[in-house]
């Protein structure tokens, strides 16, 4: 065996190699071990970026609601029967809004950074080349946005109280964590679209064939009956309308647990459905 690998060499002809794939993570860390490792890195980008997001995450969502609920409002007449249980327009249209509006936070920090994170500047590869696994990579991320959706919508919620909105103090709370969990569906259903494109121009399909539909066929700014029998049981089967129809029942204090229930388990569905996604697409795409 040896006079034969001497002969190969002598003769020029190099032995065949084996490029071995490299070997990944596989989730060695717990859960909570693998976002405190990104902590630091997800609290300098905050840093960096949170005087970016306080016009559209803070100023223009209250802007609107004085023009829409306010100023709008005051021209529309109240009927609790036909308002699903609200006094005013004003507390129609801002347990909605609050809701869209977590959406929108979900959805635009899920897709133009998650493909830079990995067209661009390549910030999974390099996390990726410590101990963290693709599933750490995707928790962190996942939970960096949710401190963005929910700091914005208590922020939205606090800022509303003095209006008189709310018919209970505990409504805006269970409100509340109804964005939150908005925001938990889109932001993993729209990580897992993401981290699939090769090109940004699949967003621009997102947003104005699935973000703007959305927001204006949701119910957050009219009953959804108005739609017709056809159009508002399509509403009812849209991610976003189970969380308007969650944020506005607690808001105005009328409230269908039965339905609550079901809007509840469509959500976290969802999320789990979404996140379980994100994994799987973000581990291919990044494979090497």
């Amino acid at each position: 065996m040896a006079s034969d690998t001497g002969s190969d060499t002598a003769s020029g002809t190099k032995p065949p190699t084996t490029s071995a794939r490299p070997v990944r993570p596989t989730g060695s860390l717990s859960a909570w071990e693998g976002m405190a490792r990104q902590y630091d890195y997800w609290l300098t980008v905050l840093k960096r970026t949170w005087r970016g997001g306080v016009v559209s995450s803070f100023l223009t969502p209250l802007l609107y609601v004085v023009a829409m609920g306010v100023l709008l409002g005051g021209f529309i007449e109240g009927d609790p029967d036909r308002l699903e249980g609200a006094s005013s327009y004003l507390a129609f249209v801002v347990p909605g809004l609050v809701a869209s509006h977590a959406m929108t936070i979900a959805v635009s920090e899920s897709t133009y950074p998650v493909m830079g994170s990995i067209k661009w500047h390549k910030t999974f590869f390099a996390q990726l080349a410590t101990p963290l696994a693709v599933r750490d990579l995707v928790n962190a991320y996942v939970a960096f946005v949710m401190f963005r959706v929910a700091s914005a919508c208590a922020v939205f919620m606090l800022v509303i109280a003095p209006f008189g909105v709310f018919a209970t103090w505990w409504g805006p709370i269970l409100a509340w964590l109804s964005q939150v969990l908005v925001g938990f569906a889109f932001t993993t259903l729209v990580f897992s679209y993401s981290a699939r494109l090769k090109s940004e121009e699949g967003f621009g399909l997102l947003f104005r064939l699935g973000v703007i539909p959305l927001t204006l066929f949701s119910g957050a700014f009219f009953p959804i009956s108005n739609l017709g029998p056809v159009l508002e049981w399509v509403a009812r089967l849209t991610p976003l309308w189970h969380g308007v129809s969650l944020s506005r029942m607690f808001c105005v204090d009328r409230i269908d647990w039965a339905l609550a229930a079901l809007n509840v388990t469509v959500l976290v569905t969802l999320t789990v459905v979404g996140w379980f996604l994100a994994v799987r697409n973000l581990d291919r795409r990044l494979e090497v």
